[in-house]
């Protein structure tokens, strides 16, 4: 629970009466889950001003988002920093993607600085969510429409030629209903070479009532993104060149259009039930050159896809306890594109690009899934609540081939058009001890599973046997215990124990004919770890927090065939790898987030905060033979209130210029290592003015 920011600095003690939408997809308090849930609040996002989604959710413990340029992330809850679809990106609770679409970049379709509210579900999610959600649930609740006329104008600059708009407004609409829209226009040079980033997001909403019991929620959100290709690079210009970037010219590009509309329709029979029915669609474009591989396998490739989806639930109210059953249904038609192209360098900048016209991959793919559910709550007495939940996925996808012709080229092995299916079922348990009006212990038992990509499975490069792939199954088991002490000093303890299965490897085998990546089920991981937060009033001016993780994620059994080129024979040799008992690479040892920040009394609406950052060690491949050492930063924000109108506000990021990176890897056999370096030292400066 990321309490550095979860309660309201005026109101503490509230913690445990906090308001989550994610368990259930209705508001629920604190105190009757059974799951650690860090909160991002309206007011801490305000202060925050986050330029990139890490600002916020590193303040959760235990949860880390690296910055990759732009907006570009990984992320990691319980889990390694890696690409892998093992977390699920909600917003009012519906999955932006559909499963089989994950894009670890997916935080940036939604617009963060906006939303009322971030919840972040570390492990397994309730029986309501479905594939993706093992490592964690990131959900943003959107902004309510006003009940009276509102409008909010925040504009911002900064370095690297940082500029953002943020406008907001809403008004009723007749006795009945109302509506709100958010805008969000976003454009950065980036402190390094030819990496812009711009972004443009609207999000809608209309609330209505149309009779006694009758109540419906309209979101639509869209967003574009328009991202350069950011490199990483080797020891001597990471440390005497940051500035540098291999991608000039438009090289590993990306170009987003994400749209989503969903339509929540509640109905309240009576004081104990309620049911809902929320269909929705979505839309996504993306034209990107795939970065990591300009250097063996250069491509242009366009994925579209829509959804049609429905979400009904029905939930009855016991005396101790409630039932709420469900399915979720989603329809997915979609196709992908893949273009050979030729890049041409200077020195070891690339700078350019030409066409090829010829097409590799050009398939189209249907995905449909049904997924029923059941959950119970039940309290047995004052001091126990029970929750049971069960949830049954069901997948099939149609791929066709769209290419018609001989696959003669090894490395774009071609699939031929089939079917594949998979079902999956997954129970929760779990069980909330309240020790005293102030203290709680919770424990819980959760299945996950992960289901394969549609591109994993059928663009599978040089990987024969990617349609015969298992999804990866996941097993969590937590404790923990949270509550209030004297004075309004609020924390939470979580102790998690997660294993996971068949886990989905890419990796990149040296050849005689080239570098090749391959992909393939590997065997078992551990994934154990210790998560603590603690927010205390200091005086009557001070407030402290602190959010800190430390975890221990090992092979327990992972094998696959490894090809590398030996010089000495001038062939490939294969080798049987096998990292059992080794820490998984690029998984921290420890993070930690402490904020300590100053409202003096002696000038109303002053708000200041020091924050500190910490990133542990990691191992940067399997072998475990080289490390990063991590890093520590420290952060400046300042916020004062004119009024009840009229803010300024700024932040400076990295005070001390510390020289990191956000994400520092080498393949197996390749012993240089690749760093990303992180944003030097960067001041920016807002106003926000409402009406």
């Amino acid at each position: 629970m990321g309490l550095a920011v979860a309660a309201s600095p005026q109101n503490p003690d509230s913690v445990l009466e906090q308001v989550i939408v994610t368990a259930t997809r209705e508001a629920k308090v604190r105190a009757e889950l059974a799951e650690s849930v860090g909160v991002i609040d309206e007011a801490a996002l305000e202060h925050i001003a986050p330029a990139h989604p890490a600002d916020a959710l590193n303040r959760v413990a235990g949860v880390h988002v690296n910055n990759l340029g732009g907006e570009g992330h990984m992320t990691s809850i319980r889990q390694p920093i890696s690409t892998a679809g093992v977390y699920l990106f909600l917003e009012d609770g519906i999955p932006t993607r559909p499963t089989g679409f994950f894009n670890h970049n997916g935080l940036y379709e939604i617009n963060v600085p906006q939303s009322a509210q971030l919840e972040v579900t570390k492990g397994p999610a309730s029986a309501l969510y479905g594939s993706d959600a093992i490592g964690g649930v990131i959900n943003a609740v959107t902004k309510a429409a006003p009940d009276s006329p509102e409008i909010t104008l925040n504009g911002e600059l900064g370095a690297d030629g940082w500029q953002r708009a943020l406008i907001s407004g809403g008004n009723p609409l007749g006795q009945h209903s109302a509506f709100r829209l958010d805008l969000n226009s976003t454009a950065s040079e980036g402190f390094r070479e030819e990496a812009e980033y711009s972004r443009t997001s609207m999000s809608g909403r209309l609330d209505s009532r149309f009779a006694e019991g009758w109540d419906s929620k309209t979101v639509l959100s869209y967003s574009t993104i328009d991202q350069s290709g950011v490199s990483g690079l080797e020891e001597d210009d990471y440390r005497n060149n940051v500035e540098k970037n291999l991608y000039h010219g438009d090289i590993g590009y990306r170009e987003v259009e994400a749209f989503r509309l969903s339509s929540e329709l509640a109905y309240t029979p009576s004081d104990n039930s309620l049911v809902t029915a929320t269909p929705f669609i979505r839309h996504n474009t993306m034209a990107m050159m795939p970065s990591w591989m300009v250097t063996y396998d250069p491509n242009i490739r366009d994925t579209e896809f829509s959804s049609y989806g429905l979400l009904l639930k029905y939930r009855h109210n016991f005396v101790r306890g409630e039932v709420i059953v469900g399915v979720d249904a989603d329809y997915t038609p979609s196709e992908y594109r893949e273009e050979r192209i030729q890049v041409f360098r200077d020195g070891e900048i690339f700078t350019d690009y030409a066409r090829t016209g010829e097409l590799t991959y050009h398939f189209e793919a249907e995905q449909s899934s049904i997924s029923p559910y059941v959950h119970a709550e039940f309290a047995p007495s004052e001091r126990w609540r029970l929750s049971a939940g069960l949830r049954y996925d069901v997948f099939e996808v149609d791929y066709e081939d769209q290419l018609g012709t001989p696959n003669t080229d090894a490395a774009h092995f071609r699939p031929a058009s089939q079917s594949r299916d998979y079902d999956n079922l997954s129970p929760k348990l779990g069980a909330v001890y309240r020790l005293s009006d102030n203290h709680q212990l919770y424990a819980s038992y959760r299945h996950a599973f992960r289901a394969p990509t549609v591109g994993t499975l059928f663009r599978p490069g040089s990987s024969e046997g990617t349609t015969e792939l298992e999804p990866v199954t996941s097993v969590s088991q937590e404790i923990g215990l949270r509550g209030i002490v004297a004075e309004g000093v609020n924390y939470e303890v979580a102790v998690y124990d997660m294993t996971t299965e068949n886990d989905i490897v890419s990796y990149i085998s040296n050849t005689d004919e080239g570098n090749d990546r391959k992909t393939t089920n590997a065997g078992e991981t551990s994934h154990k770890g210790v998560e603590v937060s603690v927010q205390a009033p200091i005086g009557q001016a001070w407030q402290l927090g602190v959010s800190y993780a430390a975890m221990r994620q090992q092979y327990e059994d992972y094998s696959y065939v490894f090809s590398r080129f030996d010089p000495g024979c001038f062939c490939t040799v294969r080798e049987n790898l096998n990292f059992a008992g080794n820490d998984i690479s690029r998984a921290p040892q420890s993070l930690a987030n402490v904020t300590l920040a100053y409202t003096p009394e002696w000038l109303n609406g002053l708000r200041m905060e020091l924050e500190w950052s910490h990133m542990g060690d990691y191992y940067t491949d399997e072998t475990n033979t080289q490390k990063y050492a991590g890093h520590e930063l420290l952060n400046l924000r300042a916020t004062h209130d004119f009024g009840e109108d009229l803010s300024v506000y700024a932040r400076l990021s990295n005070i001390t210029d510390e020289r990191y990176s956000t994400y520092t890897s080498n393949q197996v056999g390749d012993e240089d290592l690749s760093y990303r370096p992180g944003l030097p030292r960067s001041l920016f400066a807002g106003v926000r003015y409402r009406f």
